[in-house]
């Protein structure tokens, strides 16, 4: 009999059940307490009731834990100083896009070796994503495959979904099933539409194809999530972060009936992807805030306690602690300088 399936697959490796994972490596009471706590406060800056701003910044990605554990630290440290003020919440990026190959993050590739050790790879996001969390910082990463969620989604605090991603009905339908406050990035070319669209099918009802806690494959029915917003993160045509973009984005929400609050990402295509314009494209966020710009909520910021970033693959033993491998990112100092800013210029 001629073969006609799994012609191009060269293994085929069984994941633990999301159930048996989180067994094992177990939220505790008081970490569901503050997600769930973490969770309302980002729901009431998006819906305008908590007047304090958003900031999303950490690591392009996570692919050191003992650095990333280093700068939860400090970032924990900086977050109290400031929480009158700004509300902080972690990056916690497991997951890359790539647009052809390269690493695809802890998740995928744990080892960074292209062992694709998916099962330890899920065990150390839990595992960090604990760790965190106890040093009182909420978490917050982009979700890229649908099934990853089932085994991690319960310590994220806020997710995106990406550029590349934000077209998709997978993700779309995902998002309306999870249980978090989420953004939708504008597409890679710039467009707004995609993201608008996806929030309005991301609050509905859907079903789709999933994974059971049990690992089964299952239909599943979701509510809708009502805690997504946009993400301006620039695109093909250039930077998109300036005050008439705002407007123009404020305008297409609420011509369709969605959440008008606006996120705005200073790295990606709005800054280039150079870290030493991502200072600049954030204080020109923050300007637009402290000028009454209500509906600015929030920035992202990529950022790691070393500057910029290193080439990836090398020998592991030739990185540099603390520096990104995969984006830039502005430095330890420079994220106080802009954090400290913020709050001088909400005060």
């Amino acid at each position: 009999m001629a073969q006609v399936r799994d012609i191009n697959v060269t293994k085929n490796v069984p994941l633990p059940a999301p159930s048996a994972l989180m067994a094992d490596i177990a939220r505790t009471p008081e970490q569901a307490s503050f997600i769930a706590n973490s969770r309302e406060i980002i729901r009431n800056i998006l819906n305008g009731d908590d007047s304090r701003f958003l900031l999303i910044v950490g690591p392009c990605s996570i692919h050191d834990t003992k650095a990333g554990i280093e700068y939860a630290q400090k970032l924990a440290k900086l977050a109290e100083e400031v929480k009158e003020k700004v509300y902080i919440v972690m990056r916690v990026y497991f997951e890359k896009p790539r647009t052809t190959v390269g690493w695809k993050g802890l998740i995928m590739d744990p080892a960074l070796d292209g062992s694709d050790d998916i099962q330890a790879g899920l065990r150390q996001a839990r595992t960090f994503l604990r760790e965190v969390i106890d040093t009182g910082l909420p978490t917050a990463t982009e979700l890229l495959d649908p099934i990853t969620p089932q085994y991690i989604a319960d310590l994220i605090s806020w997710s995106a979904i990406g550029a590349r991603t934000t077209e998709s009905q997978t993700h779309r339908q995902m998002a309306s099933g999870l249980s978090m406050p989420l953004g939708f990035k504008n597409s890679t070319a710039g467009d707004l539409v995609a993201a608008v669209n996806a929030i309005n099918a991301a609050g509905k009802p859907q079903t789709f194809l999933g994974v059971s806690e049990d690992g089964v494959a299952s239909a599943v029915t979701t509510s809708g999530n009502p805690d997504c917003h946009i993400i301006l993160r620039g695109g093909e045509n250039g930077p998109n972060y300036g005050a008439d973009d705002v407007a123009e984005a404020i305008e297409k929400l609420q011509k369709s009936k969605v959440n008008d609050a606006i996120m705005i990402d200073a790295s990606h295509a709005n800054c280039g992807k150079d870290d030493k314009k991502m200072p600049s494209v954030y204080r020109d966020i923050i300007r637009q805030r402290a000028a009454g710009s209500v509906k600015v909520v929030g920035a992202m910021l990529e950022s790691h306690l070393v500057a910029g970033n290193q080439s990836f693959p090398q020998p592991l033993a030739d990185l540099t602690y603390g520096q990104s491998i995969t984006d830039k990112c502005i430095n330890w100092d420079t994220t106080v300088e802009l954090v400290n800013e913020t709050v001088a210029a909400l005060s």
